[in-house]
């Protein structure tokens, strides 16, 4: 079972604290693999490292996340090399993808060494949902606004461009990103780009924005538009997710 449509669910949310362990998979998360339409069966979750350099110690994490919210999850490594023959066939047999947050930067470099790039597109075509949070939001995307190269906050234009617009993370909770992302959007740099306070998604079907979803009340969602050479923001209300038990 995949979803019936190229599905991405872009976040900057996703993961919390657990009752019982470190991390726990939130609302966000259920959602992307409910729009997987997996049913009948232990959901396959594949998660990406990448952006932290594939930690160890958050991979055993998001494993011990997995196995309290009742998911079959498979770790993708690419450091020191990839710890599977055949990558694509692995995907392709995935509900959803989900990647970390981190370096959108490295993420993006590391991934076109070894072709993920090319077989994500491809799993996205074939209804593999693609989600993440943070760097594994961005990464969808024409491009957006980073740390990746230090402190200081730059845009990236390299995405992998599955979505044709921009994607601001943390827009609310971090003052330099909302600055940025008004001065790229004005100046031409980013296209029409989209933007999610922390605990909130966004879901695609194919390249339209269908809905915006929330793990946390009262968080929003917004669209950045050019208007002659201003940016021009609108709110977007979220649909509330419930919380999971787990």
């Amino acid at each position: 079972m995949t979803a019936p449509q190229p599905t991405v669910l872009a976040t900057s949310g996703g993961l919390r604290q657990g009752r019982r362990t470190a991390v726990a998979f939130g609302a966000l998360v259920h959602h992307a693999v409910e729009l997987s339409g997996a049913h009948g069966r232990r959901p396959r979750v594949m998660y990406v490292g990448t952006a932290i350099g594939d930690a160890e110690a958050f991979t055993a994490r998001a494993a011990e996340a997995a196995r309290v919210a009742g998911f079959d999850m498979t770790p993708l490594q690419l450091f020191p090399m990839p710890n599977m023959d055949d990558i694509e066939g692995a995907v392709m047999e995935q509900d959803v993808v989900w990647v970390m947050g981190g370096s959108v930067a490295n993420l993006l470099a590391v991934w076109r060494v070894h072709g993920l790039d090319g077989i994500l597109r491809r799993a996205w075509r074939a209804g593999v949902v693609l989600s993440g949070v943070s760097a594994g939001s961005i990464c969808w995307y024409e491009g957006g606004t980073t740390d990746s190269y230090g402190p200081e906050l730059r845009p990236v234009t390299n995405g992998l461009g599955l979505l044709p617009y921009g994607n601001g993370v943390h827009y609310d909770s971090d003052p330099g990103r909302r600055r940025l992302v008004h001065e790229l959007v004005a100046a031409g740099t980013l296209p029409e780009t989209h933007c999610t306070g922390d605990g909130v998604g966004l879901v695609y079907h194919g390249t339209e924005l269908t809905g915006a979803v929330a793990e946390v009340p009262d968080a929003l969602a917004y669209r950045v538009t050019r208007e002659g050479d201003e940016a021009v923001e609108t709110p977007l209300a979220p649909r509330l997710l419930r919380s999971p038990r787990s």
